[in-house]
């Protein structure tokens, strides 16, 4: 399925320029990359909200308009507004359709419903989400499966026991020493297993607050009485905030 996204050329620059585009619901953007320079450019915020509304617009290559020109691009990195959730900026990379790309897929994990441990009351623990892998635009999955139907308590799935698509290849498993990288996608442990590995990370996490808090304790008891900073000293210390989503 093609995907297109419309887009203009922009001129003005900046954090006003920005704020002014958004103020108009315009997106700003940039687009780079296959040895051309980057090109500052303009998204309808109501045309590219609807467009990432599907999933599969992020692990597709999709189609860049700019003055009646197409480009294929992919989707590079994306930003939001922290509180309003709105999409403030969009990094797009250009791509040449016969090199190679490295992008992250997502695990679909398939099989859960017929998983008879896991509907006896065994836990389904998911070590790792997506993948990094390397193929040809054409060949970019939207998702790869991972089966775990056939999985039994104490069983796991490492990244040599993913089956992957005709022409995609996991980085992880190109560094030689495939044993080192092999790490474990998904496992299926008893419920009582589980409970005492979150037990366990809670009782690590309270430690860490601890030791942190008797530190904190430490600093204020040997700083106390000496502020001696100037007025300029603490007028160094302030920091002004920035526009996450400008250029």
């Amino acid at each position: 399925m093609n995907m297109k996204i419309n887009a203009l050329m922009r001129e003005d620059q900046g954090k006003g320029a920005s704020r002014r585009l958004r103020r108009e619901e315009k997106v700003p953007a940039i687009v780079y990359g296959s040895g051309k320079d980057p090109s500052a450019i303009t998204l309808n915020i109501h045309e590219i909200t609807h467009l990432l509304e599907n999933d599969e617009a992020f692990t597709s290559v999709l189609d860049l308009e700019i003055d009646k020109k197409t480009e294929p691009v992919i989707i590079k990195d994306l930003q939001r507004h922290p509180a309003k959730n709105c999409i403030t900026h969009v990094d797009l990379l250009r791509i040449d359709m016969k090199q190679t790309i490295i992008t992250n897929i997502p695990l679909i994990f398939i099989g859960e419903e017929e998983n008879e441990a896991i509907r006896l009351g065994a836990i389904l623990n998911q070590f790792i989400n997506s993948v990094e892998v390397s193929c040809l635009p054409a060949d970019m999955p939207n998702g790869i499966d991972v089966d775990i139907s056939g999985l039994a308590i104490d069983e796991h799935i490492s990244l040599t026991g993913i089956s992957m698509p005709e022409g995609v290849t996991l980085i992880a498993l190109t560094h030689g020493d495939i044993e080192t990288h092999d790490q474990s996608v998904v496992a299926v442990q008893e419920p009582k297993l589980m409970a005492e590995e979150v037990e366990e990370e809670i009782v690590d996490a309270e430690g860490e607050e601890g030791e942190e808090g008797e530190e904190g304790e430490e600093g204020a008891e040997g700083e106390e009485g000496g502020d001696n900073k100037t007025d300029d000293d603490k007028a160094g210390g302030d920091k002004a905030g920035g526009d996450s989503g400008s250029n």
